[in-house]
């Protein structure tokens, strides 16, 4: 049986599909998004709390540089195989460069349930991951589209990934659950990570409607992209499974990395690609990156990528 989690999703695609009238609140929505951010940040940061040292840096630099290559190997494979435009492919590169958080709080509660053991620098992966990527997709559209004007500078750029919301939840609970630690930090942070289950369950009930909404109509004509976001997940784990052997990371952070690499942001990256590159068709990278990306890594993929560590191990 799946995890329990996954059910709501499931739940939330099904209805989603049979057009029923079940629908979460954007407040509410908006609400469960912020609180997952930062109780996953309060948990890496808890867990980070008297472990933290240089000796993580080499550590964090392969992690970021994987971020930074994923999308330059996908972005060719886009333009020439999917045949997407210059906007679309470099859009693209970007998001599965980047990473889904909600892809992560789903690893994270099933490496939970299957007591596997998980370094507690893993909650930095996300940010970690996100940024190099969002830059290398915008850099590759720059530097093959002859009519950018370069309005959106660097620094405008890095300003705006860096302030979204994810990632200054993510920092934010990272950096009070280390100062804190799980004792300190009792009175406030066991609110949050003890419902952390509940308002994940809750949260993938509205990923499955956001996901069916998607996929309602079947763009069948987009069947070249429909087919890479379906084949990519599996491809792209196997750089986290590379780099978590090269690393000698627990079986736990082996799998979150695993699962990070093979998914797509849904969240900062299209804020990020949106205002840098209008052209971009964002509605395609969503039907990518939440209708196809993240159910496979959802229902099947974490599963499979434990499956793929457990052998290679």
């Amino acid at each position: 049986m799946p995890d329990i989690v996954v059910m709501f999703f499931l739940l939330g695609l099904v209805a989603g599909l049979l057009r029923s009238d079940l629908n979460i609140p954007k407040a509410a929505y908006d609400t469960l998004s912020l609180l997952l951010m930062l109780t996953i940040g309060l948990k890496g940061g808890m867990g980070l709390h008297g472990q933290l040292s240089l000796a993580l840096v080499p550590e964090l630099l392969t992690i970021t540089l994987l971020g930074a290559l994923i999308p330059l190997l996908v972005f060719p494979l886009l333009r020439t195989i999917v045949r997407l435009s210059l906007a679309d492919s470099a859009s693209i590169s970007a998001h599965y460069g980047s990473v889904s958080a909600g892809t992560f709080a789903v690893a994270l509660a099933y490496v939970e349930s299957q007591n596997l053991v998980t370094g507690p620098q893993a909650t930095l992966y996300l940010v970690l991951l996100e940024l190099p990527a969002i830059m290398v997709g915008l850099a590759l559209f720059r530097r093959f589209n002859s009519d950018d004007s370069g309005k959106h500078s660097k620094t405008s750029l890095l300003h705006e990934t860096l302030t979204n919301r994810g990632v200054v939840l993510l920092t934010g609970g990272v950096l009070i659950g280390y100062l804190y630690g799980p004792l300190e930090g009792a009175a406030v942070t066991d609110l949050f990570t003890g419902a952390f289950k509940a308002v994940l369950a809750i949260f993938l009930l509205e990923m499955g409607l956001v996901a069916a909404e998607t996929l309602r109509p079947l763009p069948l004509a987009r069947w070249r992209l429909l087919i890479f976001a379906l084949v990519a997940p599996t491809a792209l784990s196997l750089f986290g499974l590379g780099a978590a052997l090269l690393l000698a990371l627990p079986v736990g952070t082996a799998l979150i990395l695993a699962s990070l690499t093979a998914s797509a942001s849904y969240i900062a990256a299209p804020a990020a690609i949106r205002a840098a590159i209008p052209s971009a068709d964002i509605g395609m990278a969503m039907l990518a990156s939440l209708g196809i990306t993240f159910p496979f890594n959802v229902i099947i993929g974490i599963p499979l990528y434990h499956q793929l560590i457990t052998h290679l191990a």
